[in-house]
């Protein structure tokens, strides 16, 4: 099984644009009546993920070689061995994990922008602008947004109630690697406690 990020020169131009997936055996060594028993396998773990439990995306897969018996093969067989040669080749493919970049407008008093300023700060954003309007300050900044889930009750604090912002969606961007670690360990010490 060869993998590698799926680009626009490997992309099947009628295909999904998340996974491509195809069969590059030569000499029928495996039928390719198991094909899709095998796309099955991998289907799954690009759902339930293979590092962290995140699903996965953009993703080239080709299948180069395998074996198979005459008799005893069976499709749920080359669907399982498919499930743990592709977690196999993606542990082995160095994964990044993705996070959702937001872009947030924050309206504060002028008095707090300080504060405002130094919490943005702490939580890995990007100041895009600033600006002031009628006594107002207006913050503009990319934010993973990780860092603004309770971010309603901390501005409540900061601006004893008196700030407001909104978020919108940008991109996803790679996890820094010293954060993304701490979320593959926090994912696998949890799906051993089940």
């Amino acid at each position: 099984m060869h993998i590698e990020p799926l680009t626009s020169a490997n992309m099947d131009p009628d295909g999904d644009e998340n996974f491509c997936f195809k069969n590059k055996v030569f000499g029928g060594a495996i039928s390719a009546n198991f094909m899709p028993a095998i796309e099955k396998g991998i289907r799954s773990v690009l759902t339930d993920g293979a590092v962290a439990g995140f699903p996965m995306e953009k993703i080239f897969v080709a299948i180069t070689d395998g074996k198979e018996h005459p008799v005893d093969s069976k499709p749920i067989a080359f669907e399982i061995a498919a499930r743990e040669a592709f977690k196999l080749a993606v542990a082995n493919a160095s994964p990044v994990l993705l996070e959702p970049i937001m872009l947030i407008d924050i309206t504060v008093p002028e008095s707090n922008m300080g504060d405002v300023m130094s919490d943005l700060n702490s939580r890995r954003a990007r100041v895009q602008g600033m600006d002031s309007l009628g006594g107002k300050s207006i913050v503009t900044a990319e934010v993973p947004l990780a860092e603004v889930q309770r971010y309603v009750t901390d501005l409540r604090s900061i601006t004893q109630g008196r700030g407001v912002f909104s978020l919108k969606y940008l991109r996803h961007e790679q996890v820094p690697s010293h954060l993304s670690q701490s979320v593959i360990d926090a994912s696998q010490s949890d799906s051993t406690d089940e």
